[in-house]
């Protein structure tokens, strides 16, 4: 096992236990202090958009994921199974039954190249739109 999965690292790291970290636990307390119809999880690496929670999908998750697609040129996917159960998307689509999504935006190993900037603005922002305004 890598050295850096042990502990704070600059990637990689995701905390002790669920809440353990500052950043999660303020994420947590915020989602919870407002009514999202629903979220957006930006990670990096791979130009793909994750839709679902095992077997849980969200009313018009799907619909609203190909529209998110469309608008990106993104591959709406399913997450891998290995990828679940440590997200976000994965506890609010779980806990509120309400559409998330984890964008993995821009290709190659993280952290991306500040040269992808433009490209990944120009593929996100109708997602950002989009998400606004459902």
């Amino acid at each position: 096992m890598r050295k850096d999965l042990h502990g704070p690292s600059p990637r990689d790291f995701v905390g002790y236990g669920p809440l353990t970290e500052p950043e999660a636990l303020a994420i947590y307390n915020f989602t919870l202090s407002h009514n999202f119809r629903l979220i957006l999880s930006y990670h990096t690496q791979g130009e793909e958009i994750y839709w679902n929670f095992q077997n849980i999908n969200p009313p018009n998750g799907y619909e609203i994921g190909q529209r998110f697609a469309s608008s990106s040129g993104y591959l709406l996917a399913d997450v891998p199974y290995n990828s679940s159960f440590a997200g976000y998307k994965d506890w609010f689509i779980q806990y509120y039954n309400r559409p998330g999504y984890t964008i993995e935006a821009g290709l190659g190993e993280n952290p991306l190249p500040i040269s992808q900037f433009q490209e990944i603005y120009n593929d996100n922002i109708g997602i950002l739109i989009l998400g606004a305004t459902l």
